[in-house]
């Protein structure tokens, strides 16, 4: 009886000679479906005895994250925005052990719109404890910042203060990666939002444009969303890049690409490599794509960690079917992410190669350099890439404006006059490469100069308003003591 009135139901609420269309939608609902979330890494590792440091940890990717990586067995190291006796630390943490079956999940206090409080945490990592680090997970940025509802310039500063905290704690933390054993794998791997591609265009002149006008001198016009958190997503990729060139310049005491050791031991120690040599450190940025919860939520003001809107949950609830079909959930952005993790580096295949070409249990014939490569990895992770649905994207980044070439140009020409008039050595003994990605290395020089100016900039301004609190408190109890004490 039951069974008989479903069925007529069903015919009266779809007839039988709809059944076909119906099929197929709902076919290409899920075609649809299965390409939003994007491609799947086919990599997995061991992270037993590694030690990852993952900033951004307690926003929905971050937390995906740190599940991931302790599950597979990683001490992790979670960067909390919140004090540690807050409730999200507190409560998540022992419930992250308990669910990964993995006890060494710690949070540590770092607030990263703060430049004293992270050179207070690098100091605490740094000179206590194990100092042991093999990868770093900025995950901070890719959180959006600012709405398609809300136009106010001071949220420049906040996408500035995020990118600023990546690039204080990497020169921060760099001492202690670059003494670490040269056999050991390090990755630092910056997550950033999809939208670097709308900046494209304008990066070249914003950026020269950031050099010729002061901090007070800036327009406040206000800009798309797009285009603002494009922009912080493209420079932090550029400096990623050039990073990794600052890393491949400075002294290598690995193999190079070609099998060749760099020993002391090695016959060769003192000859110049035939390929280009790879540092132990890798450094990459990845753009996990549109997620619902990372991306479209804080755009929609839907989000109450940072934005809050009875319209924008409205507008974020109404939608949410479409967003479910057509944006990513946190598992499904973390591939990319995963993917970056899990490749071998282009170090540790050179150390294959060294491994398996001196293998004296090998023939004479399987020492080839063919039969090599046919045991090693297909594929390896490229430093300094940009990795998007767990491929490498390539950036056609426009080259500087001409004049500003020609005015730095001028500037380091008038600059190595003055050191040699007073006769002091100049400092180039670690030329970088210039590979002509992302811009090239002019273009990867300038952001980082821009980073260390606006770095400059931070930390004054944190301290000015310190000292304007400080003097408000101050003015504060001195009224308060001047008061005229009055008796019942």
């Amino acid at each position: 009886m039951v069974l008989e009135t479903a069925f007529t139901f069903s015919k009266r609420v779809l007839p039988p000679q709809y059944y076909p269309h119906a099929a197929i939608s709902g076919l290409a609902l899920l075609v649809t479906y299965a390409f939003a979330q994007g491609r799947t890494t086919t990599r997995d590792r061991d992270l037993h005895a590694r030690t990852v440091l993952v900033t951004g940890a307690f926003t929905p990717l971050g937390l995906t994250l740190v599940t991931a990586l302790a599950s597979r067995g990683a001490h992790v190291i979670a960067i909390s925005p919140y004090p540690l006796e807050h409730s999200q630390p507190t409560l998540l943490i022992p419930l992250l052990r308990s669910t990964t079956k993995n006890e060494n999940i710690y949070a540590e206090y770092a607030d990263l719109c703060s430049p004293e409080s992270i050179r207070a945490f690098c100091t605490k990592f740094l000179t206590e404890g194990d100092q042991r680090l093999d990868a770093i997970v900025f995950g901070h940025e890719y959180h959006g910042i600012g709405s398609l509802f809300d136009s106010k310039v001071s949220r420049e500063q906040q996408r500035d203060a995020a990118s600023l905290a990546s690039f204080l704690i990497v020169t921060l933390l760099l001492p202690v990666l670059l003494v670490a054993p040269v056999e050991r794998d390090i990755r630092i791997v910056t997550i950033i939002n999809p939208f670097y591609a709308a900046a494209l265009p304008s990066f070249s002149n914003t950026l020269a444009s950031a050099f010729a006008t002061t901090e007070s001198q800036q327009t406040t016009k206000p800009e798309s969303v797009f285009l603002a958190e494009g922009r912080r997503a493209l420079r932090t990729a550029v400096l990623t890049r050039h990073l990794q060139r600052v890393l491949d310049a400075l002294p290598n005491r690995g193999p190079s690409l070609d099998g060749s050791s760099n020993s002391k031991d090695a016959p060769n120690a003192h000859a110049p490599p035939t390929k280009p040599r790879h540092s132990n450190i890798i450094s990459v940025s990845v753009s996990p794509g549109i997620s619902r919860a990372d991306t479209m939520a804080p755009l929609l003001h839907a989000d109450r960690e940072s934005t809050w809107s009875l319209r924008g949950f409205l507008i974020y609830f109404l939608l949410y079917p479409l967003l479910w079909l057509f944006t990513k959930s946190p598992i499904a952005a973390l591939q990319s992410v995963l993917h970056a993790l899990f490749l071998p580096t282009p170090f540790k295949r050179a150390l294959a190669q060294v491994s398996a070409a001196t293998d004296p249990s090998s023939s004479s014939e399987s020492n080839k350099q063919g039969d090599i490569d046919d045991r090693l990895p297909e594929e390896v992770l490229k430093p300094g890439a940009l990795y998007r649905e767990c491929s490498v994207v390539t950036l056609g980044v426009p080259p500087l404006p001409s004049k500003f070439i020609e005015a730095m140009e001028d500037a380091e020409r008038k600059r190595k006059e003055k050191a040699g008039k007073k006769g002091k050595m100049e400092e180039d003994a670690f030329p970088l490469e210039d590979d002509g990605e992302f811009g090239g290395e002019m273009v990867g020089r300038t952001v980082w100069e821009w980073y260390e100016m606006k770095l400059k900039e931070w930390e004054a301004r944190e301290k000015a308003n310190k000292a304007v609190e400080k003097e408000s408190k101050d003015t504060a109890q001195l009224a308060e003591s001047s008061k005229p004490s009055t008796t019942s």
